[in-house]
C-alpha cells in the first residue's frame, strides 16, 4: 500500500527592504491556506523567508544588519503563522536569519526549521555550505555576503520522523554538493525540504543566464536519484528592489523527475501527492548501500578540502 504525503512548494515572489514582517507572514498564511485547500500536509518555505535576500547589501553597522534576524522562534510576528497551522494541522519548512547566543557569545545563521501539525518545532538546520564572499567589492553589481553575516552550520544534516517518513533539510547552496543528500541518504531520508534565494547573475563569473536554473534542477535531480529520496524546493522569486532571483520552484521525484514546476516569478504554491515508497526500489537496487558502497575508498572526501593534482 502507497504512503502519500501530499505536499507543496510554496514560492515566494519579491520581498523588498520596506516590505515589514507582518505583510510577509500574510503572503505565507494564504499560501498556506491554499496548500490546505488542496489537500497538503506539509509546506515548504523558501530560505530567507522573512525578508529580502539582505546578503546582497554591504552593511557596516551590527545593528542594522540584525534587524533582519530572527531572536525567537516564533517570534510577535511568526506566531500567527503557527497557530494557523497547527488549526489546520499542516507541517512546514520555514527559512530565517537566527540570532541566537552560544557559550555567551552572539552567533548568526542561516536556518531552517521543520514544525509538526501541531505547531511544535521538530527540528532545525543550520546552512553549512555559505556561499559569496565575506570582503566589500565594490566593483561587483551587487554583493553576497553570506560569509559576512552568517557562522557555518554546526548541526550537519539530521533527518527526522515526521509526516508519516523520514525528513531531512537543507538549504539553498548545500544543493550544490552531492555531500549534503549523501548524508542525510544514508540515514534513509525519504523527503529532503530546501528553500532557496538565487540570484540569476553570477558575480564572479560571467556565467549564460540559463546555466543558472540548469544547474539549479541538475543538482537536485541528481541528489533525489543517487539517494531514493523526494525533494521539495521552494524560491524566494523575482526582482527584489531591481536584484534579479530566479524561480524553479518544483518538487523532484526519487527517480530524478520533475513532478511539479512553478510557472512564473510570483507567490504561487505548487503541490504534489507523492508516494515515500517509490525511492524504496532505487534504494534497493543500483543505489543499494549496504550491497554497493566501497567506504575504503572515500577517505579523500573527509580528509582533503581543496584539489591537490598529482605532482609531475
Amino acid at each position: 500500500m502507497a504512503r502519500l504525503l501530499k505536499v507543496a512548494a510554496a514560492q515566494l515572489g519579491p520581498i523588498h527592504r520596506a516590505e515589514d514582517r507582518t505583510s510577509v507572514v500574510n503572503r505565507l498564511l494564504d499560501m498556506l491556506r491554499q496548500a490546505h485547500g488542496a489537500g497538503c500536509k506539509l509546506v515548504v518555505f523558501p530560505e530567507l523567508a522573512l525578508t529580502t535576500f539582505f546578503p546582497r547589501y554591504w552593511m557596516t553597522d551590527q545593528a542594522e544588519v540584525d534587524t533582519y534576524f530572527e531572536r525567537e522562534m516564533p517570534g510577535p510576528e511568526t506566531r500567527p503563522l503557527f497557530e494557523e497551522a497547527s488549526r489546520l494541522g499542516m507541517a512546514f519548512y520555514l527559512g530565517y536569519a537566527e540570532l541566537t547566543e552560544e557559550g555567551g557569545a552572539a552567533k548568526r545563521y542561516n536556518t531552517s526549521i521543520l514544525v509538526d501539525g501541531g505547531g511544535r518545532i521538530l527540528g532545525k538546520y543550520r546552512k553549512v555550505h555559505l556561499p559569496g564572499h565575506a570582503e566589500h567589492l565594490p566593483e561587483a553589481p551587487f554583493q553576497h555576503l553570506e560569509k559576512r553575516y552568517f557562522d557555518v552550520g554546526d548541526l550537519g544534516f539530521p533527518v527526522w520522523r515526521a509526516c508519516g517518513g523520514v525528513l531531512g533539510m537543507c538549504i539553498c547552496n548545500d544543493r550544490r554538493w552531492p555531500e549534503t543528500f549523501r548524508v542525510m541518504g544514508l540515514q534513509g531520508a525519504e523527503l529532503i525540504a530546501l528553500g532557496f534565494n538565487t540570484p540569476s547573475r553570477n558575480i564572479f563569473h560571467d556565467e549564460p543566464v540559463h546555466l543558472r536554473m540548469f544547474h539549479h534542477l541538475l543538482t537536485m535531480q541528481a541528489g533525489a536519484y543517487q539517494n531514493g529520496t523526494w525533494v521539495v524546493a521552494a524560491a524566494k522569486a523575482g526582482r527584489e528592489d531591481g536584484h534579479h532571483l530566479i524561480g524553479g520552484s518544483c518538487i523532484i521525484a526519487p527517480t530524478g523527475e520533475v513532478v511539479a514546476r512553478a510557472l512564473g516569478e510570483e507567490d504561487e504554491v505548487i503541490a504534489f501527492d507523492c508516494d515515500l515508497d517509490v525511492g524504496d526500489y532505487v534504494k534497493r537496487t543500483v543505489f543499494n548501500f549496504d550491497k554497493h558502497r566501497r567506504i575504503e575508498h572515500y577517505r579523500r572526501i573527509t580528509e582533503q578540502v581543496g584539489v591537490r593534482p598529482p605532482s609531475g
